[in-house]
């Protein structure tokens, strides 16, 4: 496993804090009402289902938690290899929650993404880069300014490789002191994700004048185009 680590650090010491909550930018939508939630469980029947356009295309999935998922969102989707994201929630000890739920922080659920994506162009490991590097995992259940257990940093693995070169990664890491702190990333078997509601999907380029998106999102996308542009899709690269 390649690590770079020189990656992290560069865009660590180049990245800002947050100068306003989600909570505070977002009133009027999360009614609690929502009935688009759903549980997506990662079978080889749903995948199969998936392939059926090309039959000959394995896919994979991750699933990962590094704050606030419309950045997160933002971010992975412009991956070369990337096939889809959704935002939704895993971790937590409940069915289909609302996002109300899930930010009163009683059902211990983290923000996450499910990525699909093709390892033949894109590998785990090359996830796992752009996750490190384009969130601090050291300060617990809080990004910036978003602060609460649902903005945990957290990687829900979906095989025993998957946790293996999570770990791996995790610890070469702090034997590097990448980091000033210790990594608090939570490491965790995936169980369920449960899909958020529609106006949580594609945020940031459906409402990219919003102060959220303006102030938080677009300074972390500009960073980390600059710093992966070598992995971006073609659409992202022109």
């Amino acid at each position: 496993m390649k690590l770079n680590i020189v990656l992290v650090i560069v865009f660590l010491l180049s990245s800002t804090t947050a100068c306003q909550t989600k909570t505070q930018v977002n009133t009027g939508n999360a009614t609690g009402t929502d009935t688009s939630n759903k549980v997506i469980f990662t079978t080889a029947k749903e995948k199969n289902k998936a392939n059926m356009s090309d039959t000959t295309t394995h896919y994979d999935t991750a699933t990962l938690g590094a704050g606030c998922f419309w950045c997160v969102e933002a971010i992975f989707q412009d991956l070369n290899g990337v096939i889809s994201v959704a935002s939704g929630y895993s971790g937590g000890g409940i069915s289909n929650p609302t996002y109300r739920e899930v930010c009163s922080g009683r059902t211990g659920h983290a923000e996450v993404c499910q990525i699909v994506y093709n390892p033949k162009i894109l590998s785990f490991d090359e996830l796992l880069e752009v996750f490190w590097t384009t969130h601090d995992p050291t300060t617990l259940n809080q990004q910036g300014a978003d602060i609460g257990t649902q903005y945990r940093s957290a990687i829900f693995y979906h095989s025993d490789e998957q946790r293996k070169t999570a770990e791996e990664y995790k610890q070469k890491l702090n034997e590097a002191n990448a980091y000033p702190n210790p990594i608090v990333t939570e490491i965790a078997p995936y169980t369920a994700f449960y899909k958020a509601e529609d106006y949580h999907q594609n945020y940031y380029n459906q409402n990219g004048s919003e102060p959220y998106c303006r102030i938080v999102i677009q300074p972390k996308v500009d960073k980390f185009k600059k710093v992966f542009k070598d992995k971006l899709s073609k659409q992202q690269s022109q």
